[in-house]
This record gives C-alpha cells, structure tokens and sequence, in this order.
C-alpha cells in the first residue's frame, strides 16, 4: 500500500457505488403514477427482486447509517406491518399477474424484531402474491443480541436460505463506544440456532475504522468469527457523517483512527481473513470458496447493488416498506422514509413514491462501466460503451480524473480497457468516481474512499 496513495486517494468522500446513479440525485420528479407505469411495464418472464424494509431497533447503534426508529413497544410494529401488508398487495394489483420472484432481502432496522407468526404471515403473502420457485433465494439481517429460538425456527420454516448477522466487533471498549454491547457466545448461539433451523448460508458484518478501533482488536474480533465458520463476510469502513446522521454525534471523534490506521485495519482483517481460506471477493466481501460469490466473481457474472457484492441478477427491484428504493429498467423509485408518512399515503390508495430517478441511456451505460470496475476491478469501457451506443473516446480520452489515475500508477489504460493494479484495489472507488457524471454536484458527504 503506497503511502502517497493513500494520502491523496484515500481521504476522499465518495459513493459505494452500490447504485448509479446514486441516492443524492433522487428528486421528486418520480411519483407514485410514474412507478405505477413502471410497475406495469416490468416484463412478465423475467425475476425480479423485492426487498422489505423493517425500520424498527429496540435499541440505537451509533455508528449505524440506516433509517430505522428506536421502540420499546410492539403497537408501532404491528401497525407498520398491516400497512406493509397493504402496500404488497397494492403494488401485486399494479404487475397484472403474479410475477416471478429470483431473491427477497429483509433489511432494517432489525427485521427479526417482528413476532415469528408475523414473519412467516409475511412470507405467505408474498407467496400469494407473486410467483416463488425452489430456487427464490431469502436472505435477511439479524441482530444476534434479539433473535430467540422461535424465530431462529420462524426463518426456517419460511424457507430462508440465508442470514446476515451484524457483528462489527467483539472489542468491549469499541463495543462500549458505539452503544452495542454483542458477546461472541450470543453470535454463537444465534448461529447454532440458525444452522439447526436450516438456514444454510451465514454472513458476518464486520467493521473497522470505529472509535477506540486498533489493528490489534480487528485481527482478533476476525479470529472470534471465524471460529463460527461463516460462509461470507461483509467488511466495511465506518462512515461517520453525524450531519446526515445525528446519533453519531455520541461517538467521540477524537476516538475515531486517522486514513492510515483505517487501511492498516482494513488490511488487517483482509489477510487474517484470507489466511483462513476465504476468497476475497470485490473490494469489501469474503467469502468460503464453494460460495456461489467466488463461483460469480470467477465467471465475470458478480453483481453490486444495495446489499453489496451479489448473485442476485435481477434487472429489477420492488422495494416495500418505509424509505425502500426500487429499480426498474426505466429508473429508481424510493418510497417516503417517515414510517408515519408512508403509513398515510398507502392508507389513501397511492404507493408511498416520495422521489427517484429516471435512467437515460448513458446513465445505463454508465452505471456497468462502474458496476464492472467496481466488481471486477476493470472494465472494457470501449466494449460496454459501444454496446450502449455511445462513444467511449470522451470517457477515456477526454476523462482529466482518469489521466490522474493512471499518471499516478493507479490504473492501467489500453485499447479502452481500464484495469486497477492489484495494490491499489484499496481505492478502486476513487477509479469509480471517474466516471460518475454527478458526482461534482452532489451535496451529500460520503464515507472515506479507503
């Protein structure tokens, strides 16, 4: 890792580029009867994906970055939930026929704070609702510290196949610092409880570049999870941005380590990690080498949207629930992020659209050249481009952030193919970048790009 590198690409605030274009260009332009034209020109023989949000914490991380609400009490979740149920329904009544379903992610909040009874009702009505196969892949995202017996065997009987469980870190002290005491023996029961119920894939979110973080502490909260044989790890920066997200303002700054302590964290788990038997996959995910990610990853077919590093190679996206972002060929749609506000527009016969964007076709091509770099750490810019019609001259040849990259070794440039060298894979969003045509005019700070 070159120093100089780091210094100069590492401190910048850049997307994650999970989506092109990104969230900060969303404008209320997309309505609820725009994505209801949307909605019915979704083509009949194709997967799709839906996600389901759950924006509901018993509890508040302050590190965390996701919509979600704080309640002590189950009237708010019940309520939410009838009105999930609704908005399944209203938006099945929009596709015309039931439409085939390839992956179904539950995100929050904590999704598993819902009641078992109430998570498999869920899942039947989506099976009402829409077309599911053997091969629909369920995954969702557990707070170890909450999930009981009950729900453990909830998830399996609803046929998820796999489970995401929030770890971060094992330090107490960093523990402490972010407002989430976690034991490793609470993991370890979680992950018995899931494996026994039938959930066959599990995933472990870690996190560096917290308060009072050191490599020390990252190394060993690795080697802890790894005695729970994962198949995948998730391993990303902390963003602190407490003027996007208030509750940080709890964490101590002057706790947080510096650019070059992040990467040398980052760098840290990587080889821990790796020296364990996993496959690195992209920039940030890891995973057992029977995963179908590495099978993904060695066949060019890996895939980056929301969740990360995926499978799922669905064009389109249904997203339900307070703040849900959906994709379709045509654009994004996100729904109202104020459960409260959502709730009101279902109850009134309208989908909860609050803003979007709609994709022109050099967004689309565009978002693969970013999608693939990001991916596969390079990207036939010459090819995608003439596959979308477009020159990719001014992309290459007239491109001043791509200069500086390959001036300074970062990347390689030929016969309109880029390649990021193998020890600047570190900053590969900062090669993202180069081709975002927004970015400049985005008010939003991002996360560090290393």
């Amino acid at each position: 890792m070159h120093a100089s590198i780091l210094q100069k690409y590492g401190e910048m605030r850049l997307p994650r580029y999970t989506s092109y274009p990104t969230a900060p260009r969303f404008a209320d332009t997309i309505d609820h009867e725009t994505y209801s034209e949307w909605l019915a020109a979704i083509p009949r023989e194709q997967d799709v994906s839906l996600y389901l949000h759950i924006p509901f914490c018993r509890s508040m991380c302050w590190y965390c970055g996701c919509h979600t609400t704080i309640t002590r009490q189950d009237d708010p979740i019940l309520d939410y939930l009838a009105v999930l149920k609704d908005e399944i329904r209203m938006v099945a009544d929009r596709t015309q026929q039931p439409l085939p379903i390839g992956e179904v992610h539950f995100g929050g909040g904590t999704p598993t704070i819902i009641e078992p009874e109430e998570f498999l009702a869920l899942m039947n009505l989506l099976r009402e609702q829409f077309s599911f196969a053997g091969s629909t892949g369920i995954a969702v995202e557990i707070d170890p510290r909450r999930l009981t017996v009950e729900m453990a065997e909830a998830l399996g009987a609803g046929g998820v196949t796999r489970a995401s469980l929030g770890v971060q870190s094992f330090d107490p002290v960093v523990q402490k610092a972010i407002n989430r005491i976690q034991s490793e023996a609470q993991t370890a029961d979680a992950v018995h409880h899931l494996r026994r119920s039938g959930v066959e894939s599990i995933n472990f979110d870690l996190i560096y570049g917290l308060p009072h973080q050191t490599v020390e502490s990252c190394v060993a909260t690795a080697q802890a999870a790894l005695a729970m044989r994962p198949e995948r790890f998730a391993v990303f920066g902390y963003a602190h941005i407490p003027s996007f997200k208030k509750h940080q303002r709890m964490i101590d700054e002057n706790a947080l380590p510096d650019g070059a302590a992040r990467s040398a964290q980052a760098m840290a788990i990587s080889e821990t990690l790796v020296a364990a038997g996993y496959r690195q996959i992209g920039l940030d995910h890891f995973a057992l080498p029977h995963d179908d990610l590495v099978k993904a990853q060695d066949t060019g077919k890996l895939r980056r949207n929301f969740q990360g590093y995926t499978t799922d190679n669905c064009e389109t996206l249904i997203g339900f629930g307070a703040s849900a972002i959906g994709r379709s060929q045509e654009g994004y749609a996100q729904n109202e992020v104020a459960p409260g506000l959502y709730a009101r527009h279902i109850a009134s016969g309208r989908l909860a659209t609050a803003k979007g964007y709609r994709l022109t076709g050099e967004d689309h091509m565009r978002a693969e050249v970013i999608e693939r770099l990001m991916c596969d750490f390079s990207a036939d810019v010459a090819a995608i481009a003439a596959a979308h019609d477009f020159d990719a001259r001014p992309l290459i040849d007239q491109n001043a952030k791509l200069a500086a990259l390959a001036d300074d070794g970062v990347v390689d440039v030929a016969g309109g193919v880029i390649q990021v060298r193998q020890d600047h894979r570190f900053v590969v969003r900062a090669v993202a970048a180069a081709f975002d045509a927004y970015l400049e005019q985005s008010q939003r700070t991002h996360s560090k790009a290393a």
